[in-house]
């Protein structure tokens, strides 16, 4: 589902469409990483960008659907995080030049053209040695893992997502795909996950 007003209607029908608690893999990356300015694009709820400021990032959290930008603006002022949320759209958002240490895109599953335009703003937004960490459902999930996209399309993979950084001008540190535990009724599942992580190197 890529459009607004659809998200919109998913989370305005549950207090929580997804866990309140951060992804592992971004924890595992970002919590080696000296805290600075960080842009959580697609950000959903919040889960992520919650914990980036409980580690004492200052984040900037972008979502397309005004329900979820009001969750993660309630989170934020009773946990009293620096976080500041907006509404707008993943492909065109573009944040100053320079003015990050940290992107996150965790989970934004978006068309292959879509997904260059993301990167390439993100990247162009990042300080020299700032890192972009693209986290996303592997397309081999599709007939491998658990859950996720079922629409190929909406599918990339570690090498994709590397050449998309190496066209923004990053140095791809690590593109792997990971398994990740899902618990469901009758026990565990799978999925599988891209994790890629650039950094802009200085010119």
């Amino acid at each position: 589902m890529t459009d607004a007003a659809g998200w919109n209607e998913r989370y305005a029908a549950t207090e929580m469409v997804w866990s309140s608690e951060p992804n592992q893999f971004v924890v595992e990356i970002c919590g080696q990483l000296r805290p600075g300015r960080a842009l959580d694009l697609g950000a959903g709820e919040g889960r992520n960008a919650a914990w980036l400021a409980g580690q004492g990032w200052t984040v900037t959290a972008v979502d397309f659907a005004e329900n979820a930008v009001s969750k993660i603006t309630a989170r934020a002022a009773m946990e009293r995080l620096k976080v500041t949320a907006l509404v707008a759209d993943a492909t065109s958002y573009r944040p100053e030049a320079s003015s990050l240490e940290l992107g996150l895109l965790c989970y934004l599953q978006l068309p292959l053209a879509q997904l260059r335009k993301a990167i390439a703003n993100v990247a162009a937004g990042l300080i020299d040695g700032g890192r972009l960490v693209v986290i996303a459902h592997d397309a081999s999930n599709l007939q491998h893992g658990y859950g996720g996209p079922r629409d190929p399309n909406m599918l990339t993979s570690a090498a994709q997502v590397s050449n998309l950084m190496d066209e923004a001008g990053l140095r791809v540190q690590t593109a792997d795909v990971r398994e990740r535990q899902v618990l469901v009724d009758n026990g565990f599942r799978y999925a599988l996950d891209h994790v890629v992580v650039g950094v802009r190197a200085a010119d």
